[in-house]
């Protein structure tokens, strides 16, 4: 058995051309947030076209990872990225100019297609380039900064282009980096594939696609529009099909996700952490922006700007976990993640309904580090447990994880706060309203708000206050709900996770390895 190697100068500089990938696809799924005004007034699309340029990227980047993930492993994890790279610089151009609305419908598709492409393959590369345990999880904990901060940058960079260019230069800037990527990443980003994986099993990544985006798809639009039978439907065909795909995965000699590694707790389990973790990050984020905007009255910009506060405070988070993680069991440091983050809720839960800046922005400063302390920590056992071989399938499945914890987090949260909003409201409206402005105002908060700007004088200002009144309780109930459930996740983790703390086993293969084990070596490697 040989040590383990340790990256040098090159591994690093490779790992920074794996970060611009990272940074745009994280971008472009807040990147539309104010351009949508300037869309609608050129091209003009419906209602529901436009809700489809907002949601097709997000639909197919989830229904695509796994399936992009174990492509990676048998074609070269860093060839899939040049291809995403190709394919995601290609769908900036068309979305930049597109011409009408199923243009930009079209190339946004072809955007979550690259980006499927690119988020799994940049965390496998990872785990071939850094098979030193130390150098990996400061790794791990970069790449999870980044990510956070990408979907935080992307309105600010949104709102300052939409300043003084088209909106059609959010998707150019996408081209100077992948461009970037494709000179740097040949020469500084060694291969990896698995020789011994098998063949692609086309029939499991139909029926993956078709058991996520249907789950993906009903979450989302429960959480958008409330209980309705459709998503309902919808998320119970994409359930079944799940349970077509682990069945056909028990059949196969080389599977697209291997069951017996999920069945580790350093996999599986931590892949169960993660969606938790993106279940309070993206659920409340929502809370977040509309107490920003509405509540407070600031302009896009400014409320983006002010969002970055939370992403800059916690920027130095990820490292100082990983390094603690050499010396306290990651179980524990995750479980005191889930306690500070569950610190943060409580702080929003005094949020005040007239103004509150600096409370929710401190709240949501704690919670965002003890969430980024679990999700790094949390990726990297991931990626440590399992073998190098697996590490895009792996990457692939915490990715998905992810994607379906965010809309989970966003449609119960959602619902938490527009129950206790509707009921509250009611109690506060003027007896003299008019039926059709009542249901107009439980609606939404902007809904309140807009019935507030058609009223004169002492009317308007009632409505408003019982508008943001029942808002901020909604929120109240929400911060309590998720506050409940880190401490619960708290406890879990420190029951199933303690005492898993890294690889299962010493590597010994080299960083730029063009092959895997034998099939037998890796079916007995599976079952360990």
């Amino acid at each position: 058995m040989t040590s383990t190697p340790r990256a040098g100068r090159r591994e690093w500089i490779g790992f920074s051309v794996l970060m611009l990938p990272l940074l745009l696809v994280s971008m472009d799924v807040s990147v539309l947030y104010f351009a949508v005004p300037f869309i609608s007034a050129e091209l003009s699309p419906t209602s529901t076209q436009q809700l489809w340029i907002f949601d097709i990227y997000g639909f197919v980047l989830a229904g695509l990872l796994i399936t992009m993930g174990a492509l990676g492993d048998r074609i070269g994890r860093r060839r899939l990225l040049l291809c995403g790279a190709v394919a995601f610089g290609a769908a900036s151009a068309l979305a930049a100019y597109a011409d009408s609305p199923g243009t930009l419908i079209a190339a946004r598709a072809v955007l979550g297609v690259g980006g499927a492409t690119l988020m799994p393959s940049t965390l496998a590369l990872i785990r071939n380039m850094f098979h030193d345990e130390k150098q990996r999880g400061t790794a791990i904990a970069i790449w999870t900064a980044a990510l956070t901060s990408g979907i935080a940058i992307g309105p600010v960079l949104s709102g300052i282009l939409l300043e003084h260019f088209w909106w059609g230069s959010i998707f150019l800037i996408n081209l100077p980096a992948m461009a970037l990527l494709l000179l740097l990443a040949p020469v500084l980003v060694p291969e990896f594939r698995n020789r011994h994986a098998g063949r692609f099993d086309v029939l499991s990544s139909v029926l993956s696609l078709a058991a996520l985006l249907p789950v993906i798809y009903g979450v989302k639009e429960l959480a958008r529009a409330g209980w309705a039978t459709g998503p309902a439907l919808a998320i119970a065909a994409g359930l079944l099909v799940a349970l077509l795909f682990v069945r056909r995965q028990r059949r196969l000699a080389y599977p697209m996700v291997d069951l017996a590694l999920l069945r580790r707790r350093a996999v599986g389990g931590a892949i169960g952490v993660n969606l938790v973790a993106m279940f309070a990050m993206v659920g409340f984020a929502i809370f977040t922006t509309q107490h920003l905007q509405s509540v407070l009255g600031l302009s896009p910009l400014r409320a983006a700007l002010w969002s970055l506060l939370p992403s800059v405070v916690v920027g130095g988070i990820a490292p100082v976990a990983a390094a603690l993680a050499r010396r306290i069991d990651r179980a524990w440091l995750i479980g005191a993640g889930f306690v500070i983050a569950a610190g943060g809720f409580v702080v929003l839960t005094r949020v005040p309904a007239d103004d509150g800046l600096l409370t929710l922005l401190f709240g949501a400063s704690v919670y965002a580090a003890g969430l980024v302390v679990v999700m790094s920590l949390v990726t990297e056992l991931v990626l440590g447990a399992a073998p190098p071989e697996r590490a895009g399938m792996a990457s692939a499945l915490t990715e998905s994880s992810s994607e379906l914890g965010g809309a989970l987090g966003m449609a119960v949260l959602g619902s938490v706060g527009s129950a206790v909003y509707r009921r509250e409201l009611v109690d506060g409206l003027p007896g003299a309203l008019p039926a059709d402005a009542v249901t107009s105002a439980r609606e939404t908060l902007a809904g309140g708000l807009a019935v507030a700007e058609g009223l004169p004088g002492e009317a308007a200002a009632a409505v408003r206050d019982a508008a943001v009144g029942a808002f901020t309780d909604g929120l109240h109930l929400a911060a309590a709900s998720a506050g409940a459930l880190m401490l619960l996740a708290a406890a879990l983790t420190v029951l199933t996770l303690r005492g898993v703390t890294g690889p299962v086993q010493q590597e010994t293969t080299s960083p730029a390895q063009d092959a895997g084990p034998a099939p037998a070596e890796a079916a007995s490697a599976a079952r360990r």
